[in-house]
């Protein structure tokens, strides 16, 4: 669940009771503000071609599109056996996707940390390494129509380890099924179904 809160000061602003040290602060902000848009470490760069299959920008393209369409979703959600049934219209596609969103294999530090497989139906992308978020993702094809993507990520620390199962038909289901065990906690499983009526 994402919740907002907006929080208005009504102080008065503190650089105008310093004069001169507070313009000068002033002006140092600003130069640094500045120069922030030039620092893009995670961030494809000037138009570069994702290497890999746009996970991000496929998933974001979908929020847009469901939230012109306005779909009725029947959607469950499942809690350690615990089922609850709603139909609805989802207001927040890129909130109800984000776990979709932020399985983005594109970022310049991982460029060479996935191993490709593909074939006129599908494409398979294998991270080369245990400690990468997204571990696996399948996508389907048919006629260059995408027909289902499945996305396996994991997290481990020493304080918790997950395990997420994302498959998504476009136009179809959607499911989120998620593993959570922390330490000294028993283990949490969820899982979320959303069906396009």
């Amino acid at each position: 669940m994402y919740w907002y809160k907006q929080v208005f000061n009504k102080t008065v602003n503190p650089l105008f009771h310093y004069g001169e040290r507070g313009l000068t602060l002033l002006f140092f902000v600003g130069v640094f503000v500045s120069l922030l848009p030039s620092c893009k470490p995670d961030n494809l760069q000037n138009g570069a071609t994702p290497k890999h299959f746009d996970i991000k920008g496929y998933f974001e393209a979908e929020a847009a599109r469901l939230k012109k369409r306005n779909p009725l979703i029947t959607k469950t959600v499942t809690h350690n056996g615990f089922t609850e049934v709603k139909k609805l219209n989802i207001t927040n596609w890129n909130a109800e996707l984000g776990l979709f969103i932020q399985s983005d294999i594109n970022k310049p530090a991982w460029r060479d940390s996935y191993n490709t497989d593909s074939s006129a139906t599908s494409i398979i992308y294998k991270a080369k390494t245990s400690d990468l978020k997204t571990q696996l993702v399948i996508i389907t094809k048919n006629e260059g129509k995408i027909k289902w993507i499945m996305i396996y990520n994991t997290g481990n620390n020493k304080l918790y380890h997950t395990r997420e199962k994302l498959s998504y038909f476009p136009d179809s289901l959607y499911m989120i099924e998620k593993v959570q065990k922390v330490r000294l906690l028993n283990e949490n499983s969820y899982l979320i179904k959303g069906k396009l009526n």
